[in-house]
């Protein structure tokens, strides 16, 4: 059984892996302390860019000598391949470690076996250490829930964004939407954006908003680092003088031709979400902030591919105008989609509402609005 000391480094831990949610990825976050036998913090350490040290490796840099004997307390089982570094699990044999406390086993197929591999060396280890908490975070969202996810299901996770009015509308009767939330709830979905790999919009808020859809700082500058800009496009409508395919960032147009196509509800070919999905891992994506807009929201939560939800309501009413999500497939309120609310704060005027799908119910898969 883990000890108090122990208990108390994993929280430590869970802490430094967060600060790699906007550079690690398409790998997970992932933080290490070293423990001396008096319980002491000798080496800490977290992954901080994809293709660079794991966790476990900064954390024995940063011990040197002191690092034998020592327990490791790590957020995810060590991995036990050579991919651009080698296995963890043998530099902590390597290094001396005595004992090995682990929150999550790795479930992935390439880097599992970490832990066997300690234990054949005579390395104590531990398996199931605030497992929540280094899935979730401490603080919402600043887990390893998005790896994790992804790994298991064999596509990105999806955290579907939307800001809108009290009454659900996000834009105006005759389409204007600019701005219903206000700068400070703006610059928070910047700071979302710069966690994720991929954002996804429909080719109808191409047409009707030609979005930039990049990443900027608070000064109003572009991050050097872009998430792939994605366009569910099904009939290739996006316009060539569109923002979305300029040099900004990364961008596909995602077609049925290269994707597939599936009957859409109006008698039409339309395209075929799951299948994006697992084209879009296939390219090492592993977390997609769906923007937009409300018929390719209802087209993602029916197929049962949104993970997460993040809304940042405005005080404000319109009356008339687009709601948030439109023909999810929910006709009776037997079928609702249930969340649970994780986290509730105040952004700027608005309020920013984080929640989790409560249960995934089996639906019929339904394309993608065309």
């Amino acid at each position: 059984m883990a000890s108090d000391a122990e208990i108390e480094a994993m929280r430590q831990a869970i802490g430094l892996a967060a600060r790699g949610l906007a550079t690690v990825l398409p790998n997970p976050v992932v933080g290490c302390v070293l423990l001396g036998p008096d319980g002491t913090v000798v080496g800490e350490g977290w992954h901080e860019h994809a293709g660079g040290p794991h966790a476990e490796v900064m954390a024995l840099r940063a011990a040197g000598e002191r690092a034998r004997g020592t327990t490791a307390v790590v957020t995810l089982e060590p991995c036990n391949h050579t991919g651009r570094t080698g296995p963890c699990s043998e530099a902590l044999i390597t290094a001396g470690v005595s004992r090995v406390v682990i929150a999550v086993p790795d479930p992935s197929d390439a880097a599992s076996g970490g832990a066997g591999r300690l234990r054949e060396a005579g390395v104590d280890v531990e398996i199931g250490v605030l497992t929540q908490e280094a899935e979730q975070g401490l603080e919402p969202g600043e887990g390893n829930e998005v790896w994790l996810t992804a790994v298991r299901r064999q596509r990105p996770f999806v955290t579907w964004k939307f800001a809108a009015t009290l009454d659900g509308r996000v834009a105006a009767q005759d389409g204007t939407s600019q701005w219903i939330t206000s700068v400070e709830a703006r610059g928070d979905v910047h700071r979302l954006r710069a966690q994720v790999d991929t954002m996804l919009v429909g080719v109808g808020t191409v047409l009707a908003d030609d979005p930039l859809l990049t990443v900027r700082d608070a000064d109003g500058r572009p991050r050097a680092r872009q998430p792939l800009r994605v366009v569910a496009d099904t009939r290739g409508r996006t316009p060539q003088n569109a923002k979305i395919r300029g040099d900004d960032a990364p961008t596909w147009i995602a077609t049925g031709d290269e994707v597939g196509v599936v009957a859409g509800s109006q008698g039409t070919d339309a395209l075929d979400l799951p299948a994006l999905m697992h084209q879009l891992y296939a390219r090492e994506r592993r977390h997609v902030l769906l923007e937009g807009g409300p018929r390719l929201a209802g087209a993602m939560v029916e197929a049962g591919l949104v993970d997460r939800v993040i809304a940042y309501l405005a005080p404000s009413l319109l009356g008339a105008g687009p709601n948030a999500l439109i023909d999810a497939g929910i006709t009776t309120i037997a079928d609702v989609w249930r969340l649970d609310l994780v986290d509730v704060r105040q952004v700027g005027g608005d309020v920013r509402v984080l929640a989790r799908p409560r249960a995934r119910p089996e639906h019929q898969v339904r394309p993608a609005p065309h």
